[in-house]
């Protein structure tokens, strides 16, 4: 049988109230014990009634192709997965885009008009101590339903990176790059007291330091025909017959990744896919623990890899369930069917 740990729940730090660490005031931060809830070898959710409401929910599944997407709180749905197999692991990679903590009233520019920087109140910060504590507390659920030699990816702008790493270093990951993804075409600085900000940082690290992860050294190495460095710009990939197609620059996300909506940190799946194709094999798992707008789960279906993603937003959730079955269905023959 796997050991199973009860689930931390935050505490009050610095003077707060315990009212302000619970799950109105953070999404993902209020836990039930993965013993309410089962999860199927199927997918589903085996529950209490009295838990019904709160139990994530399996809103798409595609069994031949080993892609799985749920609606719900990650943190419990990470429990219910360590209970079912323990510290064999179940994922080959992880790749995270967690919240920022930048919707804190601030300005931004698009389309050529001022806007405000609110993406929702999932992005709001509580604190550098509570933030912290939050990010601590989902890498430690990724930490332990990764396979033995499992990598992670995960990234952020200066709000929340410095947070990740620490709380690597302090989980015990090996830290193995840090990569600059450079944007091409940011939205200027308003205020004109900053740098304009046109980079992300991708953290990608082991579970551990005895971790042997893979490296698909020569796959990277056919992009630019050398070592790859770890910065990722546009204008690094050029176009030639021999060469890899358009899909290796890395603009933000096209008007086609948007066609069934758009989420407001939004990756695009080049990004993505770049990071599968470096540090997993084809039939490997991958988890999305905030799936946003699906994402990996297109990248995974692109690439032949297996996905489990979870998001706590019902709108996104239906968001990322239109794009992957669109993603299947556009890569089947005229006339058949997803299995």
């Amino acid at each position: 049988m796997p050991r199973t740990e009860t689930p931390h729940k935050a505490k009050p730090l610095h003077g707060q109230k315990a009212s302000e660490t619970n799950g109105d005031d953070f999404a993902h931060a209020e836990l039930i014990s993965p013993a309410r809830f089962e999860l199927r070898e199927d997918g589903t959710i085996a529950v209490e009634r009295r838990d019904a409401k709160r139990a994530p929910v399996l809103t798409y599944h595609d069994d031949a192709r080993q892609i799985r997407l749920y609606h719900g709180n990650s943190l419990e749905l990470l429990d219910a997965i360590y209970t079912k197999y323990g510290d064999d692991g179940r994922f080959d990679t992880v790749f995270a885009d967690p919240p920022y903590f930048l919707s804190n009233g601030g300005i931004s520019c698009h389309a050529g008009r001022m806007v405000k920087v609110d993406k929702g109140d999932w992005d709001k910060s509580r604190g550098p101590e509570l933030n912290h504590e939050f990010n601590l507390e989902w890498l430690k659920r990724c930490q332990r339903v990764l396979k033995p030699n499992g990598t992670i990816w995960v990234s952020g702008t200066h709000h929340v990176i410095f947070s990740i790493g620490f709380a690597m270093q302090q989980l015990g990951f090996k830290i193995l790059n840090d990569i600059a993804w450079e944007k091409p075409n940011p939205p200027p600085n308003l205020s004109c007291r900053y740098f304009t900000h046109s980079t992300e940082t991708v953290l990608w690290a082991a579970k551990s330091e005895k971790s042997k992860h893979v490296f698909n050294y020569q796959e990277m190495r056919k992009v630019t025909g050398k070592q790859m460095k770890t910065v990722w710009r546009e204008e690094e990939f050029p176009i030639g017959e021999e060469e890899m197609p358009l899909i290796w620059t890395m603009p933000a996300p096209s008007n086609g990744e948007k066609a069934f909506g758009k989420h407001p940190t939004q990756k695009p799946v080049a990004l993505v896919e770049r990071c599968i194709l470096a540090s997993t094999q084809p039939g490997d798992m991958v988890l999305d623990p905030f799936l946003g707008g699906g994402t990996t789960a297109v990248a995974c279906a692109r690439l032949k890899r297996g996905c489990v993603g979870i998001e706590w937003d019902k709108d996104y959730a239906r968001l990322a369930k239109a794009r992957v079955e669109d993603e299947i269905l556009s890569a089947l023959p005229l006339g058949r069917t997803p299995k």
